[in-house]
């Protein structure tokens, strides 16, 4: 098998589910180009929440955002979420609106979109999809993970076919990857290598995992992910990670360290930017 993929979270997700994305751009400008060293497949960046925090708390604008993590980290594709039809609003928008949003993203550094719907529904997928696709940059579709009461994948409604229908959809609409984006932290370790190795049989394109630790499980779904064949797996530094964010990068590269699965990834650059978020967090504390 070969080494697993690693997304970055941590100045875009880690920080939102933390500390309501409130991570100003002042303390993340120091340590970008050290993360660009590091290697990993995408930082995610942009998008969810950044886009209306930064303008309406933090004074600072989003674009100039982007431009300046682009500028910053040459070396790593730059990933952003997209809400689809909502873009990173809360209602939906116009057509010319999406189309023109997209553009400039990938104008100004997005090379990767990872596009949702909350419920997935293809028909909110379907304009985001087609403006990513016009752009040339990489459109990740996304499989939104949710249970009915049973609590487990076998459930009347998100079941495991309802999850290869969706995907085989999604594949069809011009993904290059599908996320499984497990927001709430649901999916169990046995579930999560029952659906990746199903979805690996089903589809021809690279899957990847974004789960939350919310409810304790995900490095242990991380695990049997990567044992059933995910190809990228979302993880953030640990002064950003678990609670309600991202598994933390450190303990899942020892643990892969000499595996087939290898992550490759430098140790101690992973610690000195963990040092480094330690020493600008406390001014967040309040």
């Amino acid at each position: 098998m070969p080494p697993i993929k690693i997304t970055d979270t941590t100045l875009r997700d880690g920080h939102q589910s933390l500390m309501a994305t409130r991570l100003r751009m002042e303390d993340m400008e120091p340590i970008a180009a050290q993360m660009d060293d590091i290697g990993f497949h995408s930082m995610e960046v942009w998008g969810g929440a950044t886009f209306d925090v930064a303008t309406r708390f933090l004074a600072e604008d989003p674009w100039e955002r982007l431009r300046t993590f682009k500028r910053l980290m040459p070396n790593t594709p730059l990933q952003m979420l997209l809400r689809g039809q909502s873009l990173v609003g809360y209602r939906n928008y116009a057509d010319d609106v999406v189309d023109a949003f997209v553009a400039r993203s990938a104008e100004v550094g997005i090379d990767i979109f990872r596009v949702f719907d909350a419920l997935n529904d293809e028909r909110n997928l379907e304009r985001s999809a087609t403006a990513v696709k016009a752009t040339g940059k990489h459109l990740q579709m996304t499989l939104c993970y949710s249970l009915t009461e049973e609590g487990r994948l076998d459930g009347p409604i998100y079941n495991l076919d309802y999850y290869l229908e969706k995907a085989r959809t999604f594949q069809e609409m011009g993904a290059d990857s599908l996320c499984i984006k497990d927001m709430a932290g649901l999916l169990a370790p046995f579930d999560a290598f029952e659906l990746i190795s199903a979805l690996k049989q089903a589809v021809d394109v690279p899957i990847q995992l974004h789960t939350h630790y919310t409810s304790g499980m995900a490095s242990m779904t991380c695990l049997k992910a990567i044992e059933a064949g995910v190809d990228i797996v979302d993880t953030c530094l640990a002064p950003l990670a678990l609670r309600t964010a991202q598994p933390a990068i450190e303990p899942l590269v020892t643990a892969l360290a000499g595996s087939n699965h290898d992550t490759g990834l430098d140790m101690d650059k992973l610690l000195d930017a963990g040092d480094y978020l330690e020493t600008v967090l406390p001014k967040y504390a309040d």
